[in-house]
């Protein structure tokens, strides 16, 4: 079973800095299971990633915190270490370097340093790991495109898709995470919406 009381406790300790740490946690599309969150890092500064907001999915194993958190990234993104087809993620304390004594808020910190540093040489996604290896400013330019295009949300055209669907009848807080939940598209969260 969950340490229900343990991961409150973690979230509550994550979100108190995520200013300052660029890493936030809450329960998967505002959802009531604890076993079942969704994590946000902010792209780390002076990386192709700066700038972007990306989304990880996060399940607790019955385990948890004796077994490793299963986290894959929801947000697309070019990285050696990311696969660019399901966002699965290599990592060794995602692993079998994983310690009770670690959090949630420590693991999301380490995929932010992933994204900083890369490891070409332990790669999930080779296409990716050859680009870095081979031509790293192409990887550069690629990775800084998928950040445009899949982790940064422009915050206006959120605004004006939020204020639509709320004129709609939907409450404001299930429109946002509807639409964070499909990257903001207008459409899919419609759909979402209509069938929740």
């Amino acid at each position: 079973m969950v340490d229900v009381s343990r991961v409150q406790k973690e979230l509550t300790e994550c979100n108190r800095d995520s200013d300052i740490s660029g890493v936030s946690i809450a329960l998967h599309d505002g959802g009531s299971s604890i076993t079942h969150l969704t994590g946000t890092i902010a792209g780390p500064r002076d990386s192709p990633y700066e700038g972007g907001t990306f989304r990880i999915d996060i399940r607790l194993p019955g385990g948890y915190p004796f077994e490793p958190p299963k986290m894959q990234f929801i947000t697309k993104v070019w990285h050696p270490n990311i696969s660019s087809q399901n966002g699965a993620i290599c990592l060794d304390i995602l692993k079998d370097q994983w310690s009770p004594a670690l959090t949630l808020k420590t693991a999301l910190l380490s995929l932010q340093a992933l994204l900083s540093a890369p490891a070409p040489d332990d790669p999930q996604d080779a296409v990716v790991a050859q680009q870095y290896l081979r031509d790293k400013a192409t990887f550069v330019s690629t990775a800084r495109y998928w950040t445009e295009a899949f982790a940064k949300s422009d915050s206006t055209g959120m605004e004006e898709k939020v204020q639509k669907l709320v004129e709609m009848g939907f409450p404001e807080d299930m429109v946002r995470s509807a639409l964070l939940s499909v990257n903001g598209d207008e459409n899919m969260a419609l759909e979402k919406l209509c069938s929740g």
